[in-house]
């Protein structure tokens, strides 16, 4: 059986724009701030996506979704993870699990885990973990200007 691994990663700064939603692995967070992009801004998803894509060597988000295109101004990063999901299938993968590592000062994510967990795992078709981590301070993120998520896929051959 082959296996093969990838690293996803994305960072995203707080907007500032009103009524802007905070969407976290596919949740929706109302004590905080949305973050900034052409999409939902969903850092956790987009590390995901990013983390899939690149073990099954099919490229980045960015080339595959890029914010120059206007048709994904807007998009649910959960649908862009379904694609996704979708394309790693047909080059012949499946994942095995995933585990992401986010890191923001606000809001706090331990009372989403669960229901970010359970929305990720339905969509991948395995298990994906959710840690927070606080950047106590430090940099750009300790500031709480933004938050990013690190993420890692492996993969199994079908």
């Amino acid at each position: 059986m082959s296996h093969r691994v990838g690293l996803g990663f994305d960072a995203h700064r707080f907007s500032h724009e009103p009524g802007r939603r905070l969407v976290l692995g596919g949740v929706e967070i109302a004590d905080g701030p949305g973050l900034a992009g052409h999409s939902d801004a969903d850092v956790v998803a987009h590390a995901v996506a990013d983390a899939l894509l690149g073990a099954a060597g099919l490229g980045d988000l960015g080339t595959l979704f890029p914010d120059s295109d206007p048709s994904f101004a807007g998009a649910d990063s959960v649908e862009l993870l379904e694609r996704v999901v979708a394309m790693v299938v047909r080059a012949g993968w499946r994942a095995v699990n995933v585990d992401c590592a986010v890191a923001l000062e606000q809001p706090r994510l331990a009372p989403h885990k669960p229901a970010m967990e359970e929305r990720l795992s339905g969509v991948v078709g395995s298990p994906v973990t959710v840690r927070a981590k606080s950047p106590e301070g430090l940099g750009a993120l300790g500031r709480g200007e933004g938050a990013a998520c690190w993420a890692v896929a492996l993969l199994e051959s079908q």
